[in-house]
């Protein structure tokens, strides 16, 4: 290994390794549910990330939400939420998740939340139930990911000093109105030689998630390589989309949702649905994809793979290729498939090669792709930072 290389993957592993990397979900469910058509026989696998999204697909009834992330950590933020949903009003619920702050938020969560923690995540909070707790950094300010929205935000109070014109697009009536903010004002004030600079390292790129390897897809698919990438999808969001429901942009410019403009989750018919009963329809699992599907007596019909096979797209393609043959064994007759790349295309995935009814296959022979319906949602994702989407029935 080169020692450039050594280096990214050292930092990488350093920011990922010991921390709460994601505090949002990053993927616009609202595309996964028109993509993945939950119904009541359902048994989703979807990887953890912030919780946010699986108990959006719990919302839809399913039979279960399996949220499997290695990360413990995200876990952990997931089972604090369904503490919440189940212990808490759902005034205190919002404060603590939509405003990423609730005072009193330490004796709360030690007579309330904590009971119903497994130890892991009881160890973990008892230390950092504090970062929701702070009225000058909120939560959706901590973790990797939340460290990097705070830099963000400094970037734009103290050094460009744009707060007001961005308050502004973010509350504009019309795309019309964005369009002009952002081209008369914010375009060539944000896009500085600094900042082109900080979002080509790996270094940048690894406290959003974004590994080397992802990184090099978009430099060789994307003419302009990755820091146009970005600028392009920012300008996307900013000047061609509606903002008005982007609760994924709002809350990391701002620190926090607001009612009108948060997940699904908290909102106050949802968050009543989830007390109800959904709520429990969720269980998470800390290990690999692979082990948890090897290690499953339930059939998956629906998986929600996120964008993490680019991570394993080159150095690590045999932990790939036995991913996918665990999913094969595990998945339903027709189970569909859903997940995002940072690159304009997956080609890798199709190479994959699994043993089906006792032959050698390739995974590509396996998968019967809806190119159109998924470009058509990858057109309008709320998100805007992946360069591709993908839908797609597994024949087994």
């Amino acid at each position: 290994m080169a020692v450039a290389d050594w280096i990214n993957v050292r930092m990488f592993n350093l920011v990922h390794q010991n921390n709460l990397v994601y505090n949002t979900c990053w993927e616009d469910p609202r595309l996964d549910h028109v993509a993945l058509e939950i119904g009541p026989q359902d048994n989703v696998m979807v990887i953890t990330s912030a919780g946010c999204n699986a108990l959006d697909y719990a919302l839809a009834s399913p039979n279960h939400v399996h949220a499997v992330d290695m990360n413990p950590r995200q876990n952990a933020l997931l089972e604090l939420k369904q503490a919440g949903i189940r212990e808490l009003e759902y005034e205190d619920f919002f404060q603590m998740f939509g405003r990423g702050r609730l005072s009193g938020a330490e004796s709360i969560y030690r007579d309330k939340l904590r009971g119903s923690l497994s130890d892991w995540s009881q160890k973990y909070w008892d230390r950092w139930i504090t970062f929701f707790d702070n009225r000058r950094r909120p939560f959706y300010y901590r973790g990797t990911s939340g460290t990097f929205a705070q830099l963000l935000n400094l970037y734009v109070d103290r050094v460009i000093r744009v707060r007001e014109w961005l308050d502004a697009i973010l509350d504009a009536p019309s795309v019309d109105e964005q369009r002009r903010i952002y081209d008369d004002v914010l375009r060539d004030r944000f896009w500085t030689r600094t900042v082109k600079f900080a979002m080509g390292r790996d270094t940048t790129l690894s406290m959003v998630g974004v590994p080397k390897a992802q990184r090099e897809q978009v430099e060789k698919d994307y003419d302009g390589g990755i820091v146009k990438f970005v600028q392009d999808c920012v300008e996307a969001v900013f000047a061609r989309l509606p903002l008005v429901d982007n609760y994924f942009w709002r809350v990391y410019l701002t620190g926090e949702y607001t009612s009108s403009c948060c997940p699904e989750y908290l909102k106050p018919q949802n968050f009543q649905r989830l007390k109800d009963g959904l709520v429990d329809r969720i269980s998470t699992h800390t290990t690999t994809v692979q082990s948890f599907l090897e290690n499953s007596s339930e059939r998956i019909s629906r998986f929600v793979l996120l964008d993490h096979m680019d991570w394993l797209s080159s150095r690590f393609f045999p932990l790939l290729e036995a991913e996918w043959q665990a999913i094969v064994g595990r998945a339903t007759e027709q189970a569909r498939i859903i997940w995002r790349s940072g690159g304009l295309q997956t080609d890798f995935v199709d190479r994959v090669r699994v043993q089906h009814n006792g032959q050698q296959r390739q995974i590509g022979e396996l998968l019967n792709y809806d190119r159109e319906l998924a470009e058509r949602l990858h057109r309008n994702d709320r998100v805007h930072t992946y360069g591709s989407f993908y839908v797609a029935n597994v024949v087994v």
